[in-house]
């Protein structure tokens, strides 16, 4: 063999062996007992089949837009701005134009090419943009309609997002009478 190849072999066992030396000394020196009793159990709890989950109940819409701001909602409106136009005749951008979106029929926008999953979603323009469709899409997109390719994160704050619902309600020829709070008991 060569002599730089025994050197460099006995050089890389060398540091093994310090290495394993040191931290044989260090676990004998450092060495610390397992605790008799844990500081802090975790315990999971487990929902068994007689127990119903807790859902949350979303805050109904028609309550967020009586609260609601239209001049908000335009300031809110700057989030979908480099997608959409909103503007009477304006043109389609990455998502089609906005105009009298309330109570149109979901993805029927004239020379927007929308995805499958809104296409089925919509039951070939059955299905309107109603303000409930509109606050659950708006929310997470995603989730409301899994598959479309909207890449929008969603407006998670209730009071923003009534306040953009509310603008794009303002935004049409006529606007739809906003709905009625539910009653209380």
């Amino acid at each position: 063999m060569n002599s730089y190849v025994n050197m460099g072999v006995g050089a890389f066992l060398g540091t093994v062996f310090v290495l394993m030396s040191v931290s044989i000394a260090s676990d004998g020196i450092f060495h610390a007992e397992a605790p008799e009793q844990e500081g802090f159990a975790i315990v999971a709890e487990v929902a068994t089949s007689d127990e119903a989950p807790v859902v949350e109940e979303a805050t109904p819409i028609a309550v967020l837009l009586a609260s609601a701001d239209a001049t908000a909602g335009e300031s809110v409106f700057k989030k979908c701005a480099s997608c959409h136009t909103i503007d009477k005749g304006g043109a389609n951008r990455v998502g089609p134009n906005l105009y009298g979106l309330v109570d149109r029929p979901i993805a029927t926008h004239e020379g927007f090419s929308y995805s499958s999953a809104l296409k089925e979603f919509s039951q070939g323009g059955a299905e309107l943009w109603t303000w409930d469709h509109l606050n659950e899409f708006l929310l997470a997109p995603k989730r409301h309609v899994p598959g479309t390719s909207m890449g929008f994160a969603g407006i998670k704050k209730d009071d923003e997002r009534a306040d953009l619902i509310l603008y794009l309600n303002t935004m049409a020829d006529a606007q739809v009478a906003l709905p009625e709070p539910p009653a209380t008991n």
